[in-house]
């Protein structure tokens, strides 16, 4: 069984004209209900996440001013977003989906955030639309109560999650692993544990072989007993921000390879939803929703 963190206001609006695909969010679950690969009783609405929580990882200063809407113009223009009241109760909606999320997992395997993968929010700054990075919040949840000890990050987003890496560049505990275009934004990287850089338009038979030999290593190297996965789509050759050139049976097949490696190693998982940006919304609904109907087969 999965359980999917959902709530109407991930769906926010934007001033119009704003380039930020905001109608997947509610697309989804849409077609996931409709089809009949998820009810309604999997979905649920989170609250908004204790401030406590979110300046275990980021600074006081940074959330203050967030909050406060008083972020210098240079440090708000690197989000990306108008800032407002509503984004940034959003923010805080959308971290407290994913902690939950990880408990849910816990028990049951796996859970899914329809959003989140916010992986370019640093300790002190926000950037390329990401202001809290949720699944950094929840691994500290995570290791602070002891409900794991090693935690892997596996980020198939098409660009470097480099807000995460830094994040979790002393700790041991948390090891990052980011599979994303080389020249593709951020143009500056920063090292995570483990960074494999994809030249452009690479398709699935090459993209899917070093995925496969990489990510089953490093699941027998480091033996993490969570796992975070940020499951971006903006890897499809039609995607306007991305480089690479996956179908969307190669995206669904990359989803299989690591959600298997997941349940059959018995090691919970949390799904966030990450990019997907191809002009057309019903191919970016497709991939995201191949992500769940392979969940649903492999735990179901």
């Amino acid at each position: 069984m999965i359980r999917i963190a959902h709530h109407p206001i991930y769906a926010h609006p934007l001033p119009k004209g704003h380039r930020f695909p905001m109608a997947k969010y509610e697309l989804l679950p849409q077609q996931l209900l409709l089809e009949g690969t998820c009810y309604k009783e999997q979905f649920f609405a989170p609250t908004r996440i204790a401030d406590s929580l979110i300046t275990r990882t980021h600074c006081q200063n940074y959330y203050k001013q967030l909050k406060a809407l008083s972020l210098p113009k240079k440090e708000a223009r690197r989000i990306g977003f108008p800032l407002s009241t509503e984004l940034i109760e959003r923010e805080c909606v959308i971290a407290q989906g994913t902690l939950e999320g990880c408990t849910f997992a816990l028990e049951n395997g796996i859970a899914f955030n329809i959003a989140g993968g916010t992986h370019h929010a640093f300790y002190d700054r926000g950037e390329a639309f990401c202001l809290l990075n949720d699944q950094a919040i929840a691994a500290n949840y995570l290791l602070d109560n002891k409900f794991a000890r090693r935690i892997l990050i596996i980020d198939l987003d098409v660009h470097q999650g480099n807000g995460t890496a830094v994040l979790f560049q002393n700790n041991p505990a948390v090891f990052t692993f980011s599979v994303h275009g080389k020249a593709n934004y951020p143009f500056h990287k920063e090292r995570s544990d483990l960074d494999i850089p994809l030249a452009d338009n690479m398709q699935d038979i090459a993209y899917l072989s070093i995925l496969e030999e990489t990510l089953l290593n490093l699941v027998k190297d480091f033996q993490p007993d969570f796992v975070f996965y940020l499951s971006g789509v903006d890897v499809l050759h039609e995607d306007k921000l991305g480089r690479l050139s996956l179908t969307l049976e190669g995206a669904k097949k990359r989803d299989e390879m690591v959600l298997s490696a997941c349940c059959e190693r018995n090691i919970p998982v949390q799904c966030s939803m990450g990019g997907g940006y191809a002009p057309d919304v019903n191919i970016v609904v497709e991939a995201h929703a191949n992500t769940y109907r392979i969940a649903a087969d492999i735990y179901d």
